[in-house]
C-alpha cells in the first residue's frame, strides 16, 4: 500500500466535518441516538416518553416527551456543539444530570435530517427548527403539545461509510429495544412506549411509590415472571453510598452476562469494577461460565464518581474503588445468605411436566388388587410392566400389601420432623436422590450435591478462622521483582499470611517465599504472586489467593462427599436434611446447580390432573 505524501501545512477543519468526526464518538448506531434523546427527555423532567422507529431506526426515529421543553431563543443553541443547560457553572465534579457534554443533538444533526418541535408549559404554541444537509433553519412557530418532539430521518445518509457498517434492521431494532429497557428499569416513575414499523412492541406504565417498591413490577415486566419468582432483594448503605436492587438466586442463571443491568446514579454503565464485584459475590455459589440475572442501582455522591471518561458515558471512575467493590459484594452476599436455602422455583418445570402428561403421555387407570397395584397390561408400556414386576419381586412373598397397610407404614415413618423446612425422608431413589415429605408437599434432594455444599462450607469456615494448613518450604524460594511491585505486594502481607502465604523482602529487588498454603503446594507460587500484584495494580486489591484456596476446597468437597450410588439409611438421610437446613447456601451446590427441588401439594395435584 502506497502512503500519501505528508503535507506539513495545518488547516482548521470546517464545522460540518468537525461535527461528523464528533458524531463518530457519540452516535454509533440508532440505539446510540435513542439513548441520548431519552437522556435529554429524562433530564427535562419527562414522565412519559414515546419512541417510534422505522426500519430499525435507520429510516426514522421519532421520540416525544412531556418534559419542560425549550424556548425559542434556545433552540439554535441546543443544536450547537458544547452548548448545554446542564452545567450552570464550570464544575465538572458535581454532575447531576444524565447528559452534560452538549454534543448529542449537534452530532445527530450532522449525520441525519433532524427536525425538532418544542413547547414549554405556559407557552401558547411551540417552536420548530430543523437541520438538513448540515444547514440549520430559522426557528418558527408550530402547533404541538407540551414537551419536545424530535424526528431523526435517514441516519448516516451524509456518511455512507458509516451506513454500510450498520447491521440488519432487525438487529438494529433489537439494540434499540435493549437501550429502552435499560433506561426504563432505572426510571420506573416514567411511562415508556415503543413502536416499530407501526406495531407496538413495548408499553410500560409509570409506577408509584419509592424506588424499591416501584422498580420490582417494572423489572418483572421486562425480565419475566420467572425471574421475579427467583429474585432476591439487595439493599445496603454505607456512609453516603447506597446499593439497592434485585439479583437472582444462584440456581437461576444465564450463559452470558447480557442480563447484568448495572446503574450508577441512575446511569446505565458497563464498568469492569462493578462486573468484577458482581462476579466475586457469586464466585463460590456459581460456576465461572454462568452469570446471574440482576438489576442493581448504586447511588454515590457526585463528587466521588467521574462520569466524564467516555464520550458515550458508558464507563465511570470511582475515587474509592475498594469501598464500592466491598459494598457490592457485601450487599449481594447478605441478600443471598438470607435466602441461601432457597432453590430456583420449579413452576415452569411442573407446568412442562403437566403439559407432557396431558398432551403426549397416555394416561392409564391402574387396577388395585389385594397385592397392591398392577398395570392394565393391554395398554401399559413394556417399561411400566417391567417396573411393576421389579416392585413385586422386591416384596416379601405371601404378604399382601393392602391399602390400610400402606397408610399405616407411611404414618409410622412420619415423625414430627415432617414440619421441618425439608421435611422427613421417606425413600431413596437410585441410591442418589432422597425423597422427603414436607408439611405442604415434598422435596427431592441430590445427596451428592447437598453434601458437597455442606463439606465446602465447613472447609471455608475453617479457612475464615485462619485454620489454613501451611507448607513450610525446606528451601525458601527467592523471587525477583521490581521495587514498586514489592511495595504493593508487601503492603498486604498480613492478608497473605492469613491465607498461608508467608513472604519477606530479600535484599534489593527480591522477596523470599518461606511458606505456602498446603492446598496450593502443587501450584507455582511465583505465578500466583505475579497475578496478585497485577490485580492490585489494576483494582487496588486482589481476591485471587482466597479464590484459589476456595476452588481447591470446592474440589476437595466434591471428592470427599457422599457419592451418588451410595445407599443411605433413613437416619442418615434425615441427618443430611437437618444439616442442610442449618448450612448457608445449601440450596445450591458449589457450581450453582440446585441441591433439591420442591413440589407443593398443589403442584403434585396439577401433575395428576386433580386441579
Amino acid at each position: 500500500m502506497t502512503m500519501q505524501p505528508f503535507n506539513p501545512s495545518i488547516r482548521v477543519l470546517p464545522n460540518h466535518l468537525v461535527n461528523q468526526i464528533a458524531a463518530g464518538e457519540v452516535v454509533e448506531r440508532p440505539a446510540s441516538v435513542v439513548k441520548e434523546l431519552i437522556e435529554n427527555a429524562l433530564d427535562a423532567g419527562a414522565t412519559n416518553i414515546a419512541i417510534r422507529l422505522e426500519g430499525g431506526g435507520i429510516r426514522r426515529i421519532h421520540i416525544s416527551d412531556n418534559g419542560r421543553g425549550i424556548d425559542a431563543p434556545s433552540l439554535p443553541l441546543a443544536l450547537t456543539r458544547h452548548a448545554t443547560s446542564k452545567l450552570p457553572s464550570d464544575d465538572l465534579v458535581h454532575i447531576a444530570h444524565l447528559g452534560f457534554r452538549g454534543e448529542a443533538l449537534p452530532s445527530i444533526a450532522s449525520v441525519s435530517r433532524l427536525t425538532m418541535h418544542s413547547r414549554q408549559p405556559m407557552s401558547e404554541h411551540g417552536w420548530a427548527i430543523s437541520v438538513m444537509d448540515g444547514l440549520m433553519s430559522e426557528s418558527a412557530p408550530v402547533a404541538c403539545v407540551q414537551g419536545t418532539h424530535l424526528w431523526v430521518d435517514d441516519l448516516f445518509y451524509l456518511v455512507p461509510a458509516r451506513l454500510k457498517f450498520l447491521k440488519s434492521e432487525t438487529a438494529e431494532y433489537s439494540a434499540v429495544l435493549d437501550v429502552v429497557k435499560r433506561m426504563a428499569m432505572a426510571h420506573p416513575h416514567v411511562a415508556f412506549t415503543l413502536h416499530h414499523n407501526g406495531v407496538e412492541k413495548l408499553s410500560l406504565d409509570a409506577r408509584q411509590g419509592d424506588m424499591m417498591d416501584s422498580v420490582l413490577p417494572r423489572l418483572v415486566a421486562l425480565m419475566g415472571r420467572e425471574w421475579g419468582e427467583n429474585a432476591v432483594r439487595v439493599e445496603l448503605q454505607r456512609d453516603a453510598m447506597h446499593l439497592q436492587g434485585y439479583t437472582s438466586l444462584p440456581t437461576y442463571h444465564r450463559g452470558t452476562s447480557t442480563m447484568h443491568y448495572l446503574y450508577v446514579n441512575g446511569r446505565a454503565v458497563r464498568d469492569r469494577l462493578l462486573l468484577g464485584a458482581l462476579r466475586a459475590a457469586y464466585h463460590d455459589v456459581l460456576a465461572r461460565d454462568k452469570y446471574p440475572v440482576c438489576a442493581l442501582f448504586l447511588d454515590v455522591p457526585h463528587e466521588d464518581v467521574d462520569v466524564n471518561v467516555h464520550p458515550a458515558k458508558a464507563e465511570v471512575r470511582f475515587t474509592n474503588q475498594a469501598a464500592v467493590r466491598s459494598l457490592i459484594i457485601s450487599g449481594i452476599r447478605r441478600a443471598l445468605e438470607g435466602q441461601s436455602h432457597r432453590s430456583a422455583h420449579q413452576s415452569e418445570r411442573v407446568a412442562y411436566a403437566a403439559g407432557r402428561a396431558s398432551s403426549n403421555m397416555p394416561m392409564h387407570q391402574p387396577a388395585l388388587s389385594t397385592y397392591g397395584w398392577q398395570p392394565q397390561t393391554r395398554s401399559a408400556s413394556p417399561s411400566a410392566i417391567a417396573l411393576w414386576h421389579q416392585v413385586q419381586d422386591a416384596r416379601t412373598p405371601t404378604v399382601p400389601l393392602m391399602a390400610q397397610d400402606v397408610h399405616q407404614a407411611a404414618s409410622a415413618a412420619m415423625p414430627a420432623i415432617v414440619h421441618h423446612p425439608l421435611g422427613a425422608a421417606v425413600a431413596q431413589l437410585h441410591h442418589t436422590y432422597i425423597v422427603a415429605q414436607t408439611e405442604h408437599g415434598m422435596v427431592m434432594v441430590d445427596q451428592h450435591a447437598a453434601h458437597e455444599r455442606l463439606v465446602y462450607e465447613r472447609l471455608k469456615k475453617q479457612m475464615l478462622h485462619g485454620d489454613v494448613a501451611r507448607q513450610v518450604l525446606l528451601i525458601p524460594e527467592v523471587m525477583e521483582m521490581d521495587e514498586e511491585d514489592i511495595g504493593l505486594f508487601m503492603a498486604h502481607e498480613a492478608e497473605w499470611s492469613r491465607y498461608g502465604l508467608v513472604c519477606e523482602t530479600f535484599g534489593h529487588g527480591a522477596i523470599v517465599i518461606r511458606e505456602v498454603p498446603a492446598l496450593l503446594r502443587d501450584t507455582s507460587s511465583t505465578a500466583i504472586i505475579r497475578t496478585l500484584v497485577d490485580e492490585i495494580k489494576e483494582h487496588g486489591h486482589s481476591a485471587l489467593l482466597q479464590e484459589r484456596l476456595e476452588a481447591v476446597c470446592s474440589s476437595m468437597a466434591c471428592h470427599g462427599s457422599i457419592r451418588a450410588g451410595r445407599a443411605m439409611t433413613l437416619d442418615e438421610m434425615n441427618a443430611l436434611l437437618r444439616a442442610m437446613e442449618a448450612t448457608p447456601f445449601s440450596g445450591q451446590c458449589n457450581h450453582g446447580r440446585p441441591t433439591y427441588i420442591e413440589l407443593s401439594r398443589k403442584d403434585i395435584e396439577i401433575l395428576f390432573g386433580r386441579k
